[in-house]
């Protein structure tokens, strides 16, 4: 076991999986020379040479394009967006190709192909650099999801999105760049599909993903600690597709459901999962269920402004105990 960085272990599971395997190559902005805007490729352009780490012109819609060309010429190309932000510029090719080139074949073409970078919000960014758009890309059949929330779980999941046949969206923070935790030597990946109970809790369950985790899990500590509320936290891991099964087994066990997530409201991935869970679980609800979001509004460039903005420990702790009835 060794402590690396969530940026350290990025780069590690790109390097480790194109060692294996020559097909694969990064491209995206800055990730050569400058060893990526985040520092998430570092070294990587001494190692395998610049056929296979690519600077890229600032065009996000060009160099989507080029990699899922080389997708379904036999190449498992790494899109580096410097932000999910950017990654607008290129939904076209993301949507309308990526998404849909192995149904429309017939299957004659796999796509295996990941679009990784930062998302999120990542402090006074201003209203266009603080967005999560995991909602919209989850939407689309034909796309999987993946959001980790530590070092260890993002090094396992991006070596199994590597190696998918399908694309991957795969999200990142940038608050989480230098998050420390022990990585270990040998190999290791996780499965994408399945949540993971990050603590377990008898009195309600709380469903979160990404960098948003650390708060989660501080709350329900705290409140385990000061007021002997049991708190269930489940970290969803992937979003497409979504692992319903783990959070009706735990709705099941404690009979409420809080939801928390780094995006806006209306169509948003608690929506989803409120439905389902009142579709297959509603005689186990005890309470409505309830969720925390960003407010219903662009993000704010203001610091305090932001604080009200963002999902907070004080609303977490408010929507859990209002669940319970203890007002």
């Amino acid at each position: 076991m060794k402590e690396k960085t969530f940026r350290e272990v990025i780069a590690e599971a790109m390097s480790e999986e194109m060692r294996i395997d020559k097909s694969i190559f990064l491209m995206g902005e800055e990730v050569a020379q400058y060893n990526g805007a985040y520092k998430a490729s570092k070294g990587m352009l001494h190692e395998f040479g610049p056929k296979r780490v690519i600077d890229t012109p600032i065009s996000e819609l060009a160099f989507s394009g080029i990699g899922i060309g080389a997708s379904m010429n036999g190449c498992r190309p790494i899109i580096e967006f410097m932000t999910f932000n950017f990654s607008l510029m290129a939904m076209d090719q993301i949507i309308n190709n990526a998404a849909k080139i192995r149904y429309m074949s017939g299957g004659q073409w796999n796509i295996p192909i990941v679009f990784r970078g930062p998302t999120g919000s990542a402090g006074q960014l201003g209203a266009t650099h603080s967005q999560s758009f995991e909602n919209w890309f989850a939407n689309c059949p034909g796309l999987k999801v993946v959001i980790p929330c530590n070092p260890y779980d993002a090094k396992g999941l991006l070596k199994s999105s590597i190696r998918d046949n399908n694309p991957v969206i795969f999200m990142e923070s940038e608050q989480m760049y230098g998050d420390k935790m022990m990585i270990p030597e040998k190999e290791y990946t996780i499965p994408i599909g399945k949540a993971e109970i990050k603590k377990k809790g008898k009195d309600v369950s709380l469903v979160s993903f990404g960098k948003i985790m650390k708060i989660a899990l501080s709350v329900s500590k705290k409140l385990e600690k000061e007021e002997n509320i049991s708190v269930e936290v489940i970290d969803l891991q992937t979003i497409r597709p979504l692992d319903y099964n783990s959070i009706i087994d735990s709705v099941k066990k404690t009979n409420r459901l809080v939801i928390l997530e780094e995006s806006w409201p209306f169509s948003s991935i608690s929506s989803e999962i409120s439905f389902f869970v009142q579709k297959k679980a509603f005689d186990y609800l005890d309470s409505p269920i309830n969720r925390i979001t960003l407010l219903d509004t662009p993000a704010p460039y203001s610091s305090e402004l932001i604080k009200s903005w963002f999902p907070n420990e004080k609303k977490i702790i408010k929507s859990i105990k209002e669940t319970l009835y203890i007002f």
